[in-house]
């Protein structure tokens, strides 16, 4: 009969593939070999006689039991750590890692900040910083906070508000609208060629506009497709045509007068960006220091 007994080392190994979707990345972030990951995962998989992973040569997905995993073990898992966490920090004070989940945006414009002053404070304490376009369940994916528009944080939450309201710019250089005529009025657009900005889930999002209680989502034309501001901005700056972005994406080229914004009346500010996490038992020194430091605005 198998052995059903568990070790805290094999359900990371499944909570970091999961999270990555990939054993080589996934290992990397443990700091073992790929063979090693994959033998503590077949390990795993025998002795609870459940297949927690599709494998192909090419992909690296969950299966329903593997799913299950998640759902019900993940958010214990958390609460082990950060009992674990508090009860070695008790008197040295905050160590450990914390996790931050947040788009790249966002992690410049207003977490960084926080961050550095956090780690100048609390030097033994390593933030893992990752950035990407997609909405994650930070807790089912091992994260401590998130960083998002307060209008996608999920309802179960606890917020804390950045004070960093949301606005979007469309830009161009000045050398194109001289050439080709500055757009007056969101449908204008249609007569410019546009960057289409494909989200993380493959669909294309409608450049989105609003004034005085009207609000147009206008699904643009133009000769790309993209899913990286940094790419999409030197397409701008080469002149092919407008581009979409947040403000703080591009503020610095419109201070600098390499980029015009168009249509300021019609991106009013949005939601502001709020840091976000779940309500824990016992959470680490770590994770209540940085919420402190949150909440005093530093």
């Amino acid at each position: 009969m198998p052995d059903p007994r568990v070790s805290l080392n094999e359900l990371e190994a499944v909570m970091a593939v999961a999270r990555r979707a990939s054993f080589r990345q996934a290992a990397i972030d443990l700091g073992v070999s790929t063979t090693a990951l994959s033998h503590t995962i077949a390990k795993l998989e025998a002795s609870l006689e459940t297949r927690f992973f599709n494998r192909t040569t090419r992909s690296v997905s969950l299966t329903e039991a593997g799913e299950m995993f998640l759902e019900q073990v993940g958010p214990a898992l958390q609460d082990v750590r950060a009992g674990l966490e508090a009860v070695r920090s008790h008197n040295a004070g905050p160590s450990g890692v914390l996790r931050i989940n947040a788009f790249a945006s966002a992690a410049r414009a207003a977490l960084l900040p926080l961050v550095l002053e956090f780690l100048r404070r609390y030097p033994q304490v390593h933030v893992d910083l990752v950035t990407e376009g997609r909405l994650v369940d930070i807790v089912a994916d091992g994260f401590d906070l998130g960083v998002r528009a307060a209008n996608l944080v999920p309802s179960d939450m606890i917020v804390i508000s950045l004070g960093q309201p949301q606005r979007y710019a469309v830009v161009g250089t000045p050398a194109y609208f001289d050439a080709h005529g500055r757009p007056l009025a969101p449908a204008d657009l249609l007569q410019h060629p546009c960057l289409r900005i494909r989200l993380p889930n493959g669909a294309i999002y409608p450049w989105h506009f609003e004034r005085g209680g009207e609000v147009t989502r206008l699904d643009v034309h133009g000769p790309l497709t993209l899913d990286e501001p940094g790419v999409a901005k030197a397409v701008v700056q080469a002149g092919i045509g407008l581009g979409f972005f947040m403000e703080q994406d591009v503020r610095e080229e419109i201070e600098s007068g390499q980029f015009e914004q168009v249509l300021h009346a019609w991106t009013p500010p949005r939601d502001n960006l709020c840091l976000y996490y779940a309500n824990r038992r016992n959470p680490s020194a770590a994770l209540k220091a940085f919420i402190a430091l949150a909440r005093a605005g530093i």
